[in-house]
């Protein structure tokens, strides 16, 4: 559905068009961070551990020294010790000790101690990337080593509470009512443990800093989701002015979270630089995806539901257990979906930690919603078949019409219409109730439908809009694209709230000299930089406005703001087309100084009145092979509400992404780990499976219109995550429905339906 412009009249806010940045792209001319021509570049490559947990004995790195090229190795015994880390250990010790400066407890060859596999110990630069490559494969390392815990099921018993607040404002645990009354009230009860496996990042586009020094001013070239973040890190590791730092990321291959903090090979890139005297690009290996820079932690959740005859919840409990690293603590915050997204009086809540020798886990697309939501939704599909009760009627039984955990009402939710939508859409009404009912040929057909839900998060955040004296306009936010069609929705609102076309907007995104703004995550960057681009471009317009209405030779003199249209680039009285001009002939006669203003947006006090989150039901069809126990999704429908939509053509492309990331998550990622030495067994996409074109099936998404006033200035709530929740749930509940097998294990695999499937 097209908005209004500031004119009143249908704009491109709304309307399907192409990305315009997608000629840059298809291509080459959209140049990623590894590609970026730097002169006098050196490469380096990161030695990693061979062991769990231990300390290094010993480093032999005099066979790589003479490898032709190479600069130096960088190892604990010869890097400059930071004196930022050597002044938080002191002050932890102390008990006194604040935030790590680092951010996360990195890898920056301080100290010889190993704490996980694949950790990196060593830097070689060279002058070529080959010879760098070699070297490293030179460096011997000898461990003392010591029995590492990696294996999630027996380190169980040594789980504890989590204890700090949720991303700084959510309770770790939660209870509201009486759970042990609501389940002696319950006439039928589901109790059962889920399971998630690691999982790890695999874009397209693997980690790379490229670091150059100039005197004492440093330049990243980062392929990172949040270049203010790296800027604060730097400055912070290597006890240098903020102001000194400038972080550059116009392009980024995939990040899906992972790209949202400063790891190890950041920092090592400018400690490097900054040792040999030239710039220095760090490029991760596909292995080295797998440890260094984070994933989805190994999740055990327990879900306890009881209710009435009549469907109505009685009681709801939702205890998580997740991995973390023995290097800090890091959660997968599982239950706050739960919290909020069924109308039940008794609730219990719960986090609590596993400590394991492995890289420290990291967001990974919807973190904690889309782990979580597989269990809750898969826990639910149970109840339904336990009550013997549609799937659907179960959810709209214990519709929440507020906030169930706050008592807030909602900011706006369309969830009845996606759960009537969707199930119209699907043909849910030819589903048979009775698992192993539904055959096409020799194959299992099986309909499973989820509940998704993501929070409408927003921080704050800064832009300047620029009407330059030939008429075209540039928006400047340090902003990144992630691939998700940042610079296209951010040029259709400034093209809206200006009212020049398109093709004449310029933005700039991914540069700490640029006004600041948040990470790029948590399907926030255009609530966020959407809204201050919306707000910089309608002051810039105002501005622009009171100069011709001001000026006694525009024939717009004397008009009043609401009167005036700019179309096209041109300023008109409204209803008078013949009487206007310009925007060139406007500036042009006040000295041809661009027109600029910049404005900040922030949340404001509707985050107290209000609860805010989109919403969406997520419907599946498999096939599985009795013979062989092989499990096929036929086709997805996802429908949403999701405050107004920008750009259904970008939209529609984010939620397929995030299906198909579902269809991952169901049915293939799994990172293994060898429970002998804590080595990642299947760190490459050969082994590590991820979805391709083949198992891709017909995806259909659907928008429910949908009019938000209080979410933020442009109605938007983000997208970037909810279409990964609930995927896997529906497609877990399908394969019950398909083969009577219920499988609460990620992923699903034929062994996990062998033996419990009857085969015929």
């Amino acid at each position: 559905m097209t908005m209004p412009n500031a004119n009143g009249t249908p704009g491109v806010v709304g309307t399907p068009i192409n990305r315009v940045d997608g000629t840059l792209k298809v291509t080459g001319a959209a140049q990623y961070t590894a590609e970026i021509a730097v002169e006098g570049l050196s490469y380096g490559v990161m030695v990693t551990s061979t062991i769990a947990r231990g300390e290094i004995d010993d480093i032999d790195t005099s066979a790589a020294e003479l490898t032709p090229g190479v600069i130096r190795v960088m190892t604990p015994d010869n890097t400059p010790k930071l004196e930022s880390l050597a002044k938080y250990e002191r002050e932890a010790g102390k008990g006194t000790g604040g935030g790590r400066p680092t951010g996360r407890a990195l890898s920056l060859f301080q100290d010889r101690r190993v704490e996980y596999n694949g950790q990196p110990i060593a830097l070689v630069i060279a002058d070529s990337f080959e010879a760098a490559t070699h070297a490293a494969s030179l460096v011997r390392v000898t461990y003392r080593i010591e029995t590492p815990t990696v294996d999630m099921v027996p380190a169980l018993a040594s789980a504890y509470p989590y204890t700090q607040k949720v991303y700084g404002r959510e309770p770790a645990a939660t209870s509201r009512g009486d759970l042990a009354a609501g389940l002696a009230a319950a006439h039928v009860r589901v109790d059962a443990a889920y399971t998630t496996p690691m999982e790890n990042h695999n874009p397209m586009e693997m980690h790379a800093t490229i670091a150059a020094w100039d005197g004492d001013r440093v330049t990243l070239w980062d392929s990172t989701q949040n270049v203010y973040g790296v800027r604060g890190i730097i400055a912070k590791s290597l006890s240098i002015a903020a102001e000194n730092v400038r972080v550059i990321s116009h392009f980024i291959g995939g990040a899906f979270g992972s790209k949202g903090s400063a790891w190890s090979h950041v920092v090592l890139a400018a400690m490097a630089a900054r040792e040999v005297g030239r710039p220095v690009k760090i490029v991760a290996t596909r292995r080295q995806m797998f440890g260094p820079v984070g994933g989805r932690p190994h999740t055990v959740q327990q879900v306890t539901l009881g209710a009435t005859r009549d469907g109505t919840l009685t009681a709801l409990r939702h205890d998580s257990t997740s991995s973390t690293s023995t290097l800090e603590e890091w959660l997968e915050s599982c239950v706050l979906a739960t919290r909020i997204l069924y109308d039940c009086p008794n609730q219990e809540t719960s986090h609590r930690l596993v400590r394991l020798n492995v890289g420290t886990p990291t967001y990974m697309r919807a973190p904690g919603e889309a782990t979580g939501l597989f269990a809750l939704e898969s826990a639910m599909d149970e109840l339904a078949y336990a009550l013997e009760m549609d799937p659907i009627a179960l959810r709209l039984k214990n519709y929440a019409e507020a906030d169930p955990e706050s008592g807030k009402p909602w900011s706006s939710k369309s969830l009845r219409e996606c759960y009537r939508w969707g199930a119209e859409r699907f043909g849910w009404s030819r589903r048979t109730p009775t698992p192993r009912s539904m055959r096409d040929g020799d194959q299992l057909v099986g309909y499973g439908m989820a509940t998704a839900t993501y929070p409408a998060n927003r921080m704050p955040a800064s832009a300047v809009a620029c009407i330059l004296p030939d008429g075209r306009v540039v928006i400047k936010a340090a902003s990144h694209e992630l691939g998700t069609g940042t610079y296209t929705v951010l040029a259709q609102l400034a093209a809206d709230a200006i009212g020049v076309p398109i093709e004449r907007i310029e933005v700039q995104l991914g540069d700490t000299n640029l006004p600041q703004n948040p990470i790029s995550a948590g399907s926030m960057t255009v609530t966020s930089t959407g809204s201050a681009v919306h707000l910089a471009a309608v002051a810039a317009r105002e501005k622009l406005v009171q100069l011709a209405v001001s000026d006694p030779e525009s024939p717009l003199h004397g008009a009043r703001h609401e009167e005036i249209v700019i179309s096209d680039g041109r300023l008109t009285r409204r209803g008078s087309d013949s009487r206007g001009e310009t925007i060139q002939s406007v500036i042009e006669r006040h000295g041809g100084t661009p027109i600029e203003a910049q404005a900040d947006a922030k949340p404001g006090d509707e985050r107290q009145q209000y609860s805010m989150h989109a919403f969406g039901a997520v419907f599946a069809e498999v096939r599985v092979d009795p013979d062989l126990g092989t499990v096929c999704v036929a086709r997805a429908l996802g429908t949403y509400g999701v405050g107004r939509v920008l750009n259904p053509k970008t939209a529609r492309n984010q939620m397929m992404g995030g299906i198909t990331f579902g269809i991952g998550m169901a049915l293939m990622e799994h990172t293994r780990i060898d429970a002998r030495n804590g080595r990642y067994v299947n760190a490459d996409i050969a082994e590590y499976h991820i979805p391709v074109h083949a198992d891709v099936p017909s995806i259909e998404v659907a928008f429910v219109d949908e009019h938000d006033p209080h979410v933020d200035p442009i109605g938007a709530k983000g997208i970037g995550e909810i279409g990964m929740t609930g995927v896997a749930a529906a497609i877990a509940n399908a394969v019950f429905h398909a083969t009577g097998v219920r499988v609460r294990e990620l992923p699903i695999t034929l062994d996990k339906l062998f033996p419990p499937m009857s085969i015929h």
